[in-house]
């Protein structure tokens, strides 16, 4: 680590000190320049404006995630219908957008922590809306699914690097609360997806006729799903800077100044206080690429380097202090994963089952595909129990703000995952629509507290040259679980519905007990 501090000097030259090879004290510089390690420079640009400007960006983006994902589960009921799918195939459809993600989350996070946050957040926001608003013409099954897909990969970029870019402008003693706070733009993204879906998908205004493809309400509201991470992209594009910690890890020194002193000035605006001078203590690393991937040599041993260079992060992850506190995030995320997106986006469906009363495996059997008069017209019941277990999501947001610092993500993870593993099971055991509908919003409330906990546990967890790898690292692993959840309910829900619901309910359970052995990382610095 080199602390750097310009002369100021008309040639523009700068001294370089090394704080291993020197006893100077860290205000020691050219002149009366201070030095300023990371954590020192974040709290002498103030808390603020900025800050809250960058909530509402970084929520937005989180919150167009969340549509991008749940607007599969609101269309099944209708779309299944017009594109004659079985309950395998909606299985598929479910998985396939969890499959893309799984590709992107470590691609995307890998470039982040190698070309910048913001650069890999405008291009897998871009790459989201944009394949997911074409899904929306799709005439077939195979075009709908290979559509969504590529949305997936999009989505998998943005998820991890949104969280690693938030958390590095964050003051260390407020970054758990606001990492919480833009988790519950996550729930705004729920309720938005179920508001659209129950405005748009029950009305006849929404259908029209597109040459030959039968334009259905539930494909408008695929439109206007993707709305959201377009406009995120742009904001992105026009209005934030690269994260400050990754400029410094990349001894870009200049330009990390520049991002402090916009927060300075965004936070004290109007407070009439001048930025105060000082150097940064950054990165040894250079910017430039190392000599042997600039040499020439033949495109396999390229291709070799590339990928041994790619997989570096995991193989880090894995050694030394960092071994134990990945196994157990991975056994987490899967677990969570699978549980989560195996449940929750198979709720429409199953509460389409339950219209006429009864428990959701109680009604196994469903209408052939073929016979479009099981879909229309719409059930609006449907759309409006989805947003009111959207809503449910509220409560635990709330409770995680207030008590993260204090508690700790650590144990707000654990209990939360225990007590969703309980309401799933209770869901199983219950008879009536209206238990099942309390139960669900119990399990809504509930496990939003275990995500919010995991992100902000899992960007502290690890350095900055491995946050997004591994951020998105375990991403993936979620996604490989969730894919394995829609498969596993568009194959017994109509044959055994209990098990996919007690599997969900034992793998929530297993999560919250490994949970334990985590360290605890309660108002920890970033490294």
């Amino acid at each position: 680590m080199r602390c750097r501090a310009h002369t100021g000097g008309s040639n523009g030259g700068e001294v370089i000190f090394d704080r291993r090879a020197s006893n100077l004290p860290r205000d020691a510089g050219v002149g009366s320049q201070r030095r300023l390690t990371y954590e020192e420079a974040v709290e002498e640009a103030g808390f603020g404006l900025f800050h809250w400007l960058l909530l509402v960006v970084c929520g937005w983006a989180n919150a167009s995630d969340a549509v991008e994902i749940l607007c599969v589960s609101f269309l099944l009921p209708t779309a299944r219908c017009d594109l004659l799918l079985s309950s395998s195939d909606m299985g598929l459809l479910t998985a396939s957008i969890f499959l893309g993600m799984m590709v992107g989350g470590y691609m995307w996070g890998y470039l982040a922590d190698q070309r910048g946050r913001r650069k890999v957040l405008v291009v897998s926001l871009t790459v989201n809306g944009l394949f997911g608003g074409l899904a929306s013409v799709a005439p077939w099954f195979w075009l709908f699914l290979l559509l969504r897909f590529i949305s997936g990969i999009g989505v998998g970029g943005s998820i991890p690097v949104i969280f690693s870019y938030f958390s590095e402008f964050m003051p260390r003693l407020r970054r758990g609360a606001m990492i919480s706070a833009l988790a519950t733009f996550w729930m705004a993204g729920n309720i938005l997806a179920a508001g659209l879906a129950w405005l748009v998908i029950p009305r006849t205004w929404a259908r029209f006729s597109l040459g030959s493809l039968n334009f259905q309400s539930w494909r408008l509201f695929v439109v206007l799903c993707s709305v959201p991470s377009l406009t995120s992209a742009l904001l992105f594009r026009l209005l934030m800077p690269e994260s400050p910690r990754f400029l410094m890890e990349a001894a870009r020194e200049k330009e990390a100044i520049h991002v402090f002193r916009l927060m300075f000035e965004l936070n004290m605006w109007g407070k009439g206080k001048e930025f105060p001078e000082f150097g940064l203590c950054t990165s040894s690393k250079q910017s430039e690429e190392p000599k042997e991937t600039r040499a020439r040599g033949s495109r396999r041993e390229t291709l070799a380097c590339i990928l041994k260079k790619g997989l570096l992060p995991i193989k880090l992850m894995f050694k030394g202090s960092l071994k134990s506190r990945s196994i157990v995030l991975l056994i987490i995320f899967y677990c969570i994963s699978f549980g989560y997106y195996g449940l929750w986006m198979w709720f429409p469906e199953l509460f389409e089952r339950i219209e006429d009363g009864g428990s959701p495996c109680a009604n196994v059997s469903l209408p052939s595909p073929l016979h479009n008069k099981s879909c229309y017209p719409v059930k609006t019941a449907v759309y409006m129990e989805g947003f009111f277990i959207a809503a449910s999501n509220l409560p635990g947001n709330i409770f995680t703000i207030l008590m993260m610092d204090s508690t700790g993500g650590k144990t707000l993870l654990s209990c939360s995952l225990l007590v969703s593993s309980l309401s799933v099971f209770l869901i199983y055991m219950v008879q009536t629509k209206g238990q099942s509908l309390i139960l669900s919003c119990v399990f809504s409330g509930v496990s939003v507290i275990a995500w919010n906990a995991l992100d902000v546990v899992g960007t502290e967890l690890y350095p900055t040259q491995l946050r997004s790898s591994a951020l998105g690292f375990f991403t993936g692993v979620g996604r490989v679980a969730a894919i394995m959840g829609n498969v596993v309910f568009g194959k017994l829900v109509d044959t055994n519905c209990a098990v996919p619901i007690l599997l969900v309910s034992a793998l929530l359970l297993t999560g919250g007990l490994v949970a334990l052995l985590l360290p605890q990382t309660k108002q920890t610095e970033l490294t």
